[in-house]
């Protein structure tokens, strides 16, 4: 499988002084994958180090934070001399080892020349717990699904990536049918490496969705080994909630349909949670689409939540398999739940610095944009159309109201541009960015 973050690591590879990366994402997105895959192709050889259960490294890093002391001690482990620039150092699990992370301060700083790229589950938690390194000597990266260009490519089809980043639009709607068809297949199968991979094993749907199973049953099993056990209740609450209100006409979270009664302080420790372990994405309603986007959040709070992926989410709701043959039903199915989910996971990927948001009007008209872009300087309502009906009263009160220079309108319908509308389709939405600036 090809992966577009190889080519961020790339970047930061031939970046002069950087700093050791940590690479941040939900349990079985493809960390541990392509931190090898990574070092296969750009180096001599890999210097992996898997902290789970590892008592010789958790002896290694109790000492002092001496680089080259601990240097001797990581090759000792894996056999083979550690070369600056020939040798990529993968700490996996780091979570599992908090002063291994220490030390990454101490490489950057005494040992820099060293290329080191750190991972772990529910990373993003520990991170937020107090674990001791400064900010500032190390970089970030997130890791999501795959996105649907890199299913396509997957897949084996390529090259109808190639037509979309080219925007050759008369050629992408002579193969429009086998874009829609695959765009309900990820809508299925969605984007976690190991289920894409049961798929082109097996071509068994049911593989598939053990898969996801297995993929859910692991996530749940995290909530009972490293929630706070005053917790663990909420959290999985929450969890198995998100479907549920995703499938609602209006997708605003609501805590009292997670348990009657229930309020915002009840439950906030559980979402964080679920956020920081990169679970679920909030998205904040704002009370006006400007810049800076996470300055207009609404004071009440409202928000909807996004999970990981569409495809864990399809096996949530328990979509039948035979969805698939049912024409575009599965993009209209749970009043477009699905449909919303691949938008706010292609956005994601798409750009990972990039604000979102969404927007909605009560009086005098009822309106709501499904999302609100910041794009450096340019603020997009975006609409999501579940269908290839184009009808769009909310962005007609949006557009009234706030005059936007860029609008963009998804859909299955084909691309057009219209004065300052951009139809896009949403087996095309990846490219948003370029066709904008286009």
């Amino acid at each position: 499988m090809k992966r577009q973050a190889l080519q961020e690591l790339i970047r930061w590879k031939n970046r002069p002084a950087h700093k050791p990366l940590i690479i941040q994402g939900a349990r079985q997105v493809g960390k541990t994958w392509i931190m090898k895959e990574f070092g296969r192709t750009e180096y001599e050889n890999i210097a992996y180090i898997w902290f789970e259960k590892n008592e010789r490294m958790a002896a290694l890093f109790s000492g002092d934070m001496d680089t080259d002391r601990i240097l001797l001690g990581l090759e000792a482990e894996v056999q083979h001399k550690i070369t600056p620039g020939k040798t990529l150092i993968i700490f996996d699990e780091i979570q599992a080892c908090p002063n291994a992370l220490t030390a990454l301060k101490y490489f950057n700083e005494n040992a820099p020349q060293y290329d080191i790229v750190a991972a772990g589950s529910l990373l993003g938690v520990f991170l937020h717990e107090g674990v001791s390194f400064p900010v500032g000597k190390v970089e970030f990266m997130n890791l999501y699904p795959m996105n649907f260009c890199e299913f396509l490519d997957a897949m084996g089809e390529e090259r109808l990536c190639e037509l979309l980043a080219k925007q050759d639009w008369e050629m992408a709607k002579v193969f429009k049918d086998k874009y829609i068809y695959y765009l309900r297949l990820y809508f299925y199968i969605g984007g976690m490496p190991e289920a894409v991979s049961q798929f082109i094993k097996t071509k068994d749907y049911e593989a598939v969705r053990k898969a996801q199973k297995d993929i859910l049953a692991a996530y749940k099993e995290d909530f009972s080994n490293h929630v706070p056990k005053a917790h663990i209740q909420k959290v999985a609450q929450i969890w198995d909630s998100v479907p549920y209100q995703l499938a609602k006409e209006n997708k605003k979270f609501v805590y009292s349909e997670v348990q009657r009664g229930a309020r915002a302080n009840t439950y906030e420790t559980a979402l964080e949670w679920l956020i920081k372990g990169g679970l679920i994405h909030r998205v904040s309603r704002v009370s006006k689409p400007a810049i800076p986007l996470k300055g207009y959040a609404n004071a009440s709070g409202a928000f909807k939540l996004f999970m990981v992926d569409v495809g864990l989410l399809s096996a949530m709701s328990k979509v039948d398999v035979r969805a698939l043959l049912e024409g575009d039903a599965l993009f209209t199915e749970f009043k477009g739940a699905l449909t919303e989910q691949f938008v706010c996971q292609e956005l994601q990927t798409m750009m990972d610095d990039m604000d979102i948001a969404y927007w909605a009007n009560e009086n005098p008209a009822r309106a709501e944009i499904d999302f609100i872009l910041q794009l450096g300087r340019q603020i997009i309502p975006l609409e999501v159309k579940a269908g290839a009906n184009l009808k769009a009263k909310s962005l007609s009160v949006y557009r009234e109201k706030f005059s936007p220079k860029v609008e963009v309108r998804t859909s299955l319908a084909d691309y057009k541009k219209t004065d300052n509308l951009y139809d896009i389709p949403l087996y095309a939405l990846g490219y948003l960015k370029e066709i904008i600036e286009e």
